[in-house]
C-alpha cells in the first residue's frame, strides 16, 4: 500500500508539473518540499472525525444485533451515513489542511534527465517518510477502516452460524417424545388409518421451530422399502418425515393416493410449492420436481400404552438444500 502511495504521488508530479523546471540540486543539498505549519487543531479534528466514524460504524453493528429495537431500519440507515459522512469530513480535513505541496517556479526540460529522476524519487521517499510520523492519525485511521469494514461484514455473517454449524441440525425431537395434534392431543397408532395424511407436533416443544412439523402417515407394511437401516422405524406401518420441503422450504401439504393405479401406482407427498414429489415407502426419496435430495425420517415408537413416541432424531438434515437441486438438477416422471 506504501509503495502504491509513492508511485501514486509521482505521477501526479509528473503530470502537473510537465511544464515547470527545478533548479538544479547542488551536492548534498535536500530537496524535501517544505514541512509547513504545524496545524495542531486540524490533526485533532480529523482524529476526531475518524474517531466519530467508528463510533458510529460500531453503533450499527450494535443495532443489527439488538433486533428487537424500535424503528431498527432507520437507524441502521442513520448510523452507516453518519460513518460515512465523518469519514468524508475527515478526507476533506487531510487532503485541505494536512498534506504538503508545492509550488514550481521553472519549467523542467523537455527531456527528463537521470539525475531529475533521482531528485524526483528522493522527493516522494523522504515526503512519505514524514507523513509516516503521524501515528495518532494512523491510529484513527485502522479505527475507522476496522469498524467499517466489521459493520460491512456483520449482515453477512448473520446469514447463518459461522462456527458452530452444528444448531442446523438440531431439531427438538429426541427419543420418546410423543407425537401431537394441532391441538396438543398425543396420537395413538390405532387412530393412524391408510389414505390419510396427518401433520404432527412434539409434545411440550415449540411448533414454530423448522424442525417440528411432521407428515404422518400409515402404509401396507408389505409395500415398505426402507432405506438400510432403518428396520424398525414404521411400527405397523406408520411412517414419519419432515413437513419441510428440501427444495424451497415450503410445507409438504398434499399426498397423492393410488385411485388410478396404471397411471398413480404408489402413494406420495406432494409439495404444492414447485410439486416436488416424494416416495414415503422409499424412505422419502424424489420421484419427480426440483427437490435435491429426500425428506428427512423420523424414527417412530409405539409405547405400552398405544402412543406415538420419536424413536430418535430425523435421517438427515431440515429444510431447502440448494446445493442438491445445482449438483442433482430436477428428476422428471416416474412411476
Amino acid at each position: 500500500m506504501r509503495a502504491l502511495g509513492r508511485w501514486l504521488v509521482a505521477a501526479i508530479v509528473l503530470l502537473l508539473g510537465h511544464r515547470r523546471r527545478r533548479p538544479r540540486v547542488q551536492s548534498g543539498e535536500r530537496i524535501v518540499p517544505p514541512a509547513g505549519a504545524a496545524s495542531p487543531r486540524a490533526e485533532l479534528a480529523v482524529v476526531g472525525l475518524l474517531l466519530a466514524a467508528a463510533l458510529c460504524a460500531a453503533a450499527f453493528i450494535a443495532v443489527y444485533a439488538l433486533d428487537r429495537l424500535p424503528r431498527q431500519t432507520q437507524l441502521l440507515g442513520l448510523s452507516l451515513g453518519l460513518a460515512s459522512g465523518f469519514l468524508a469530513a475527515a478526507c476533506i480535513v487531510t487532503g485541505t489542511r494536512l498534506v504538503v505541496t508545492e509550488e514550481l517556479e521553472e519549467d523542467y526540460p523537455p527531456t527528463a534527465r537521470p539525475q531529475e529522476v533521482e531528485e524526483l524519487e528522493q522527493i516522494v521517499r523522504e515526503s512519505g517518510e514524514r507523513l509516516t510520523r503521524k501515528r495518532l492519525l494512523k491510529l484513527g485511521a485502522g479505527a475507522a477502516g476496522a469498524t467499517l469494514g466489521a459493520a460491512l461484514l456483520v449482515p453477512a455473517v448473520s446469514l447463518g452460524p459461522l462456527v458452530d454449524t452444528s444448531r442446523l441440525s438440531r431439531t427438538p425431537w429426541r427419543r420418546g417424545r410423543r407425537l401431537v395434534d394441532q391441538n396438543g392431543r398425543p396420537y395413538r397408532a390405532r387412530e393412524i388409518e391408510e389414505a390419510t395424511f396427518y401433520t404432527a407436533f412434539p409434545e411440550g416443544a415449540s411448533r414454530e421451530e423448522l424442525g417440528s412439523p411432521l407428515v404422518v402417515i400409515r402404509l401396507d407394511p408389505r409395500q415398505l422399502g426402507l432405506p438400510p437401516g432403518r428396520a424398525g422405524w414404521a411400527p405397523e406401518g406408520i411412517l414419519a418425515y419432515s413437513k419441510i420441503c428440501t427444495h424451497a422450504g415450503c410445507a409438504i401439504a398434499l399426498y397423492r393416493t393410488p385411485l388410478f393405479a396404471p397411471a398413480e401406482p404408489r402413494p406420495a407427498l406432494v409439495c404444492p410449492c414447485h410439486y416436488s414429489t416424494f416416495d414415503p415407502a422409499d424412505g422419502g426419496s424424489v420421484i419427480f420436481g426440483p427437490a435435491g435430495r429426500p425428506l428427512p425420517q423420523l424414527p417412530l415408537q409405539v409405547d405400552e400404552s398405544g402412543y406415538l413416541r420419536a424413536g430418535g432424531t430425523f435421517s438427515g438434515p431440515i429444510g431447502p438444500s440448494w446445493w442438491g437441486v445445482r449438483l442433482q438438477g430436477a428428476r422428471g416422471p416416474s412411476a
